[in-house]
């Protein structure tokens, strides 16, 4: 419910930040307050300020959207404004530039409202613009914190209004059914101005169009935002009548093309990039701005006017990571309002431009070149979409039909749609091979002015809810309560699934939901029978039962194409005889591909990107339902006309070929398949060779293609090896064809298959369809299982017993077939690390980017793809092809492969930089004390070779060098040194704790990582003698006074340990997105490492593996990232909350956003950070080096005015003094050490931290291993001081006093004259370029207050204010002395554990509420001590996070509905949500709480008379709770606990349920199909003890709630008990809820103890 008229005030009171020697920081009603807030006021003045926020007279709250209640007192008054300008733009490059696309982020908040009457009125503006400003939390602002990242509005066309200014300017009145609106952003010099109107103006004359006049639109600038006044544009209307079409839809097509007419036109002009139509109809109009949400009505006097009225309005509020928005980019588009981001969007536009010159329809009557290109890679991902879908719409598509192709649903495991609804199948499929899916979280509004709708992508990664009212009005919107609304009128309630639509026809009234409105969309064409005749499904060939070569001939061959023996050993192997990628742990610490001095093969010089906050990775093990490895073969036609000819194509059902399979598709007729060979010839010299048969092979791909060919096989298959003929790398023909193609126009008519003997790694298939495969025959690959299976060891070794006996045909399908088995679950990874579900987006999408290469390779095979630093020639890379290819002919070559030492380190082979060498002189150096000792290290490390990027760099000073006495202190500088994030678990309990008290005593931080921490760690020793103590008995080299606690208390998507009293007693608080070994991916404890302490602190089961998802649960996209950062400081205000990501292109960007979302520290890892357990494809080829991301997160913070509000800190392989002065110099201000720490005490790098058998009891929880743990707290002391004063020491040579004088002076980094082995082109210039430096110090940056959440509602509840002078308090209209005695009463009853009732109006802009309290109370009492009972009733609509982290003693009920989050993490305590008395709907069959509820909750119980969102009790670990309903991924993850569901759930329940019991209530038997049987068994509910646990929850659901759904269940208890099925994990069955023979098994158990 949003708030009423007058309940609040907002006077925008500016608050300034009280530094004598730092710039002030301006803010007014909606910035975030931060530079110390209140820091520096007395405690009773603070408590006033509160109260005066609270009422909105004072500073904006970041989060706290408390001015929005002004807003929502004049019910609709003006909103205010602010604009940017676009950055030019070049002509389109031939394919999409990474750079472009990632310089653009967003999320955001949007809704619509539509009369079903078609009924035109000024109150659906004006509500439009009160639940846009109820959405201000849900976007962004500029670092002046008052230019919004965008909002704006569509609506139908005004026309009261237009020809209100008509009559006034003297002209006729408007004719409704001809005239177009054009609203436009145009330059702001006047000579531009006249310019671009003069282009504009001739165009639609030229196309026979009269231009009525031109309107300047009426705009107050005096509320725009400093950074957006300096780039608003001018903004105009342009009235034309089209005279020549009498139909709509050709009118709408007329001005279509007159827009794409003046854009090109606009091209040659100088002031073509601020030029832009915000729409052009004679439907619709769009008003929006770089503005924030209630800036928006008070800048545009339009949208204030009466005669201002429409039948609808879509709104939206950007979120942008990047922090100079354009005016164009905000939303909504002409077509779409997009919440969410494309992650295939490079792809997309690749292939956009590869059919342009295939579309064409009878609509456009031959005028479709006037009307290329399709898409812009310098516009948004949402603006190319939206560009997209206007194609199809004016092409003739309804806008369902048009997202419904682009933005399909994951239809191919929906039992509904395949037993009810198949002619819905049958159109996915058919366009599954014509439009390749624009695949990425998204939540899409769209309107084409008669119908109006709403979409989520096939992942439901967005909020979406919707309502209906009696009087005819529908709403959808991302959150509820952003109106007021009587719930009586109220007649349903529900929320977008995944891929679930609705849409509204304005013309008919009517609202179709989901499957009507697609079968009405499916219906039209034959579809079904259409595939039945033309589309031919690839069926499995058999793999070959023999060898084909000799051990030589493969000897031969895998040493010609680059293989190691770790690859066949340890990958392909591994691979072949468990189905699945191999693991390895510790990280990558050898060098880049690129600085290596051994031959590395192509792939190697290429990264995979991830999602990172701007967007989530997917969850392949649990949300594989979504994903699909399938891929269409065959040409892609016309997509503008429908008929059976496009469905003439092959499926695959995965990439993989094998040798029988890429046979039968070289026979088929109609995809008449020509073989291209990749070998180049030497003959005349190596340089310029491999360019020649490159542009010769593109030349006879396009001859081929022009011919007819619709398969284009690239072969390195050959008979017999030739030495003056090496291969192509397959990678670099793939994608010089690809782009040859793209670039020709021919790209659509063919597609492209590898066979390839260079591809054995999940990383290599990755890579060849990113850039353009479609299919990948791994022959050689292939041939080396079978070999491996022929051998006579492994014979011997499956006879004994000793390995699990295959077929030589099944170690095959192992390598590279089944969905659970190691090719294609490693490529489903690969795609999900991105947040791709489709192999078909995939493809040609680019999501690489490059270490090494030159621009020249990059532009001829990789076009768009990032590659910071040069590196290698063509003819340098063929050179390094060569030194494979030579081996292969050589006599003195070995008659077995080499061993590269590129995964594990031995002698003579890579450099590794935490080599057994290294680990030796560090353990002397701090064991014995010994300055002299850690001279030796550091002069060990000085003579490496190059191994990282920093070694390419020296630092030279600039000044005369100092005494050492002058400079700061080790100690000082030491408190800048923090330790990775190694969870215990992970490590052992003796490594964890002597880390952290190491740390401690120097002042530094160490990290919890992800699992927990004991509480007995929180106190300092009193206890300690002669070094041991009784509280830590397992430790040595201790001291009275030392603590164990970890300074930073992680925050993991497993939300392991993570309980009220965790996270309060953190200094700081870090939430990790990503790790540097495995970005994009959750985490694995294996089962034997969960012991039963372990367990114990991770509230789960001993033995039981532990798998942390993906980060994607709360922290799938910016403003909940931004949400969840606000969670935490509400529930501990005095922590800084640290947000952890992983260097990758665009980093600088995603950190932008970090930044607005008000964390207070952001970290860059590197790619070479250490893990306990990963798969080797993830620690090698994923995310990039720590340098770039540093000096990119730098640099575009100072650029966007960000640097000062984020300590920086960076971690990554860190060794010596010189690693820090090298990051301090790139910009950060606090130094990550992750395995040298280890190493430091005790670990001797055996690499098996992932077997639980660590020789030195490091990384194990083997109480024998554990026993042998040799460090103790001051040997990691001993390192960092050493580490210190190495700092110390090159701060007097280079003159400097402070580490803060040398921080982000890149200019005082030079390059280093050194000799690499490969190349001479690397380019170091992008570290050295320097934007300048923030404008406080280092130290004053680190040293600033916490960021606050400004004034939130339980600072109200909590504090004991002083009544102001008129005897009020602001916040709510009650007498000044009941308000007093309410406050002392929640104040007093928590600090004495007394009972208190209190009642108090919530609203959705009230945000995590009870967290601020549960903080109080868990500080004070910890996660069960608190004897008193808060017994709080909020009335309204909450904000998210409701009831987050509650603790025993607090019984929180809700009377309304709650939007995302609900429960989050509660440890204790008792939850009720019902709707209010007297609703217009049924409460069993409405939405009444959002997605994500319960996560991570460890206590309590929750009663919810309503359905619940997605991915209910995700991770719940002891919570209960009854709901009466849920979408999908009900019970995900879950470890403990009780989930009652009292009707229909979604798909996907109980995946991953390790622990917990579910009972869920199935009348129309249709649960069975839902559920993941992965794990859980189903079984009735037969065990007396589990129907008492049912029964009583469900009685004291009704007792809570007034539940007539379970009241009903009770009275007929004995016909419903059977309807239930209670799903078991493993760990419960044995439980007495669960076994029916509980009492049998236990005496029988008694029985054998006694006799034992």
């Amino acid at each position: 419910m949003a708030i009423p008229a007058g309940h609040l005030a907002a006077p925008s009171e500016i608050l300034l930040r009280s530094s004598h020697s730092n710039p002030l920081f301006l803010s007014s009603t909606r910035n975030l307050v931060f530079r110390g807030d209140s820091a520096h006021l007395g405690q009773r003045q603070r408590r006033r300020r509160a109260a005066a926020l609270r009422s909105g007279a004072g500073g904006r709250g970041w989060s706290s959207s408390y001015a929005v209640r002004a807003v929502l007192e004049r019910q609709g008054a003006a909103l205010a404004a602010s604009e940017v300008k676009r950055s030019r733009s070049d002509d389109r490059p031939k394919v999409a530039s990474l750079n472009d696309i990632i310089s653009e982020r967003g999320a955001c908040g949007v809704g619509f409202i539509a009369n079903l009457k078609n009924e035109p009125s000024h109150k659906i503006v004006n509500d439009a613009l009160i639940a846009l400003g109820c959405m201000e939390h849900r976007g962004g602002c500029g670092a002046d914190n008052d230019s919004g990242d965008g909002a704006g509005l569509m609506t139908s066309i005004p026309w009261d209004l237009y020809n209100n200014w008509a009559v006034k300017q003297g002209l006729a009145s408007l004719d409704r059914s001809k005239t177009g609106v054009g609203m436009i952003f145009l330059p702001k010099d006047e000579n531009f101005e006249k310019g671009a109107k003069s282009v504009i103006t001739k165009i639609f004359l030229e196309e026979g169009l009269e231009v009525i006049g031109w309107r300047p639109v009426p705009v107050n600038t005096s509320v725009v935002g400093y950074y957006a006044k300096e780039t608003m544009p001018n903004i105009q209307q342009v009235f034309v009548k089209v005279l020549k079409e009498e139909k709509v839809d050709d009118i709408e097509r007329e001005l279509y093309i007159c827009r794409k007419l003046i854009e090109r036109a606009a091209k040659s002009e100088e002031w073509e990039d601020d030029l832009y139509f915000c729409s052009l109809s004679n439907r619709t109009v769009v008003y929006k701005g770089m503005l924030r949400s209630e800036a928006l009505g008070q800048f545009y006097l339009d949208v204030q006017n009466e005669l201002y009225t429409s039948s609808f309005a879509i709104y939206h509020r950007r979120y942008s990571t990047n922090t100079s928005p354009r005016w164009p980019l905000a939303q909504p588009m002409r077509i779409l309002g997009h919440n969410g981001e494309i992650n295939t969007i490079q792809g997309n536009l690749n292939w956009m431009q590869s059919r342009e010159a295939t579309l064409k329809s009878p609509v456009w009557r031959g005028r479709e070149n006037e009307i290329r290109p399709f898409g812009n890679p310098k516009a948004s991902d949402s603006a190319n979409l939206d560009s997209t879908a206007e194609l199809l719409l004016r092409s003739g598509r309804t806008p369902a039909e048009a997202l419904m192709i682009l933005v399909p649903e994951a239809y191919k495991n929906h039992p509904t749609l395949t037993i009810k609804y198949p002619e819905v199948v049958n159109f996915y499929d058919y366009y599954k091979g014509q439009m390749e899916a624009w695949d990425g979280p998204a939540l899409l509004l769209f309107s084409d002015g008669t119908t109006v709708g709403a979409c989520l992508d096939r992942n439901g990664l967005r909020p979406a809810r919707y309502w209906r009212t009696v009087d005819d009005m529908v709403y959808v919107a991302s959150e509820v309560g952003v109106l007021p609304m009587d719930d009586s009128k109220v007649i349903s309630k529900g929320r977008l699934g995944p891929g679930m639509m609705i849409t509204v026809d304005l013309q008919s009234g009517e609202v179709y939901e989901n499957t009507e409105v697609k079968k009405r969309v499916a219906s039209t064409h034959p579809y079904g029978d259409w595939l039945r005749e033309k589309m031919r499904i690839m069926k499995p060939g058999n793999f070959l039962s023999s060898v084909i070569m000799d051990n030589e001939t493969t000897l031969r061959h895998q040493q010609a194409f680059g293989y190691s023996s770790e690859d066949v050993q340890m990958v392909i192997e591994t691979m072949a005889s468990q189905g699945k990628e191999p693991t390895f742990c510790m990280g990558d610490d050898i060098p880049l591909a690129v600085l290596s001095r051994k031959p590395h093969m192509l792939f190697d010089y290429f990264k995979q990107r991830f999602a990172q906050v701007t967007n989530p990775a997917i969850d392949p093990l649990r949300e594989g339902l979504v994903m699909s490895l399938e891929v269409n073969l065959g040409k892609r036609r016309n997509i503008l006309e429908v008929g059976p000819e496009n469905a003439s194509q092959v499926i695959l059902s995965n990439p993989v070929l094998n040798e029988g399979e890429l046979d039968s598709l070289m026979k088929d007729p109609n995809l008449n398949a020509q073989v291209l060979s990749t070998y180049f010839d030497i003959r005349k010299g190596l340089d310029g060779s491999m360019e020649k048969t490159l542009q010769k092979l593109c030349e006879e791909a396009d001859e081929a293609v022009r011919d007819g060919c619709q398969l284009l096989v690239l072969s390195d298959r050959s008979e017999e090896l030739i030495p003056t003929r090496p291969a192509i790398p397959i990678l670099l023909a793939v994608g010089a064809v690809h782009q040859h193609l793209i670039q020709n126009g021919l790209r659509m008519s063919a597609s492209i298959v590898a066979d390839t003997a260079q591809c054995f790694s999940t990383h290599h298939f990755a890579c060849l369809v990113g850039y353009g495969a479609s299919a990948i025959c791994p022959y050689l690959a292939l041939e080396t299982c079978r070999q491996w299976r022929l051998s006579t060891k492994v014979v011997n070794l499956m006879r004994t017993g000793k390995m699990p006996t295959v077929t030589i045909e099944q170690a095959q399908r192992n390598f590279c077939k089944h969905l659970k088995q190691a090719v294609q679950s490693g490529l489903l990874k690969i795609l999900s690390k991105m947040g791709i579900s489709l192999l078909s987006s995939y493809c040609g999408a680019q999501i690489f980017e490059i270490y090494g290469l030159d621009q020249d390779v990059v532009d001829v095979a990789f076009c768009g793809s990032v590659s910071k630093i040069g590196g290698l020639t063509l003819d340098e890379l063929a050179r390094e092809t060569l030194s494979f290819w030579v081996k292969a002919f050589s006599e003195d070559t070995a008659k077995r492969l080499e061993n590269f030492g590129f995964i594990q380190f031995r002698p003579g082979g890579e450099y590794h930089g935490n080599n057994p060498e290294m680990s030796k002189l560090l353990h002397k150096a701090v064991r014995q004390k010994s300055e002299n000792a850690y001279s030796i290290y550091q002069q060990h490390l000085a003579n490496r070779p190059v191994n990282v990027l920093r070694d390419l760099l020296e630092i030279k000073g600039d000044r005369e060098p100092i005494p050492i006495g002058r400079v700061e202190s080790a100690s000082s500088i030491a408190q800048r040194f923090c330790t990775g994030g190694m969870s215990l678990g992970a490590i052992s309990r003796e490594t964890h704790e002597a880390i952290a008290i190491a740390m401690n005593r120097l002042g530094g931080k160490s990290n919890s990582g992800e699992g927990g921490e004991d509480p007995i760690r929180w106190s300092p020793l009193t206890d300690v003698i002669d070094g041991y103590s009784p509280t830590l008995p397992h430790l040595k080299g201790l001291q009275n006074g030392d603590t164990a606690t970890s300074a930073i208390k992680q925050v993991a998507s497993g939300r392991f340990g993570v309980t009220p009293t965790f996270l309060v007693n953190a200094d700081q608080l870090e939430i990790k997105i990503a790790q540097g070994a495995k970005p994009g991916e959750g985490g694995q404890l294996p089962g034997k490492k969960v012991s039963a302490y372990i367990a114990r602190l991770r509230n789960s089961k001993p033995g039981v593996p532990l798998i942390s998802p993906p980060p994607h649960h709360d922290i799938y996209s910016i403003e909940d990232l931004a949400q969840l950062i606000y969670d935490l400081h509400q529930v501990n205000p005095r922590a800084k909350v640290s947000v952890k990501l992983v260097a990758e292109a665009g980093i600088g960007t995603v950190a932008s956003g970090v930044a607005k979302g008000n964390a207070d520290i952001i970290q860059i890892s590197g790619h070479d950070g250490g893990t306990g357990a990963s798969p080797i494809s993830s620690i090698k080829h994923a995310g990039g080096p720590w340098e770039l991301g540093l000096t990119e997160t730098h640099q575009t913070l100072i650029q966007n005015g960000l640097r000062e509000r984020v300590i920086l800190r960076v971690d990554g392989g860190f060794k010596s003094g010189i690693d820090v002065l090298m990051a301090a110099a790139m910009g950060a201000d606090e130094y990550g050490f992750g395995s040298v720490a280890m190493i430091a005490t005790g670990c001797v790098m055996a690499r098996i931290c992932h077997t639980n058998n660590c020789p030195v009891g490091v990384a194990s929880q083997r109480e024998e291993l554990r026993a042998r743990f040799p460090g103790v707290p001051g040997d990691l002391v001993n390192y960092f001081l050493y580490v210190a004063e190495e700092v110390r020491g090159v701060l007097a040579q280079l003159g400097y006093e402070k580490l803060d004088d040398i921080i982000g002076r890149t200019d005082l980094l030079r390059p280093r004259h050194i000799s690499l082995t490969k190349t001479q082109h690397l380019d170091p210039s992008y570290f050295l370029s320097n934007v300048g430096v923030p404008k406080w110090s280092s130290s004053e940056i680190r040293n600033q207050a916490v960021h606050t959440n400004g004034p939130v509602l339980d600072e109200i509840i909590l504090s004991d204010p002083e009544p102001c002078s008129d005897g009020t308090f602001g916040v709510v209209p009650l007498d000044a002395k009941v308000v007093l005695k309410v406050l002392l009463q929640i104040s007093d009853a928590i600090e004495h554990e007394k009972v208190v009732n209190k009642i108090f109006k919530i609203y959705n802009i009230d945000r995590a509420v009870c967290g601020r309290i549960a903080g109080v109370v868990a500080k004070k009492y910890g996660d069960v001590g608190f004897a008193g009972q808060l017994n709080i009733t909020f009335t309204g609509s909450a904000g998210q996070s409701f009831a987050c982290f509650l603790t025993p003693g607090m019984n929180i009920r809700l009377i309304g509905e709650s939007n995302d989050y609900v429960g989050k993490s509660m440890a204790g305590g008792e939850l009720v949500v019902k709707p209010v008395e007297g609703t217009g709907f049924i409460p069993e069959d409405a939405t009444i709480v959002g997605n994500t509820c319960l996560y991570g909750a460890t206590g309590g119980q929750v009663f919810i008379r309503g359905k619940a969102g997605e991915r209910f009790a995700v991770r719940n670990s002891l919570a209960e709770a009854v709901v009466e309903g849920t979408g999908d991924h009900c019970c995900e993850y879950m470890t403990g606990g009780c989930v009652v569901v009292l009707g229909k759930v979604g798909r996907n329940v109980a995946a991953g349920m390790t622990g917990g019991l579910a009972y869920i209530l199935d009348e129309d038997d249709t649960l069975i199909p839902k559920v993941n049987k992965e794990i859980v068994k189903i079984q009735r509910v037969n065990a007396p003890a589990g129907q008492m646990q049912l029964k009583s929850l469900i009685e004291a659901h009704v007792e809570k709630t007034g539940s007539s759904r379970g009241s009903a269940i009770l009275s007929e208890w004995e016909a419903y008990l059977p309807l239930f099925w209670q799903l078991v994990p493993p760990s419960e069955e044995e439980t007495p809820e669960a076994c029916t023979e509980f009492e049998k098994i236990k005496a029988k158990r008694g029985m054998s103890l006694q006799s034992a």
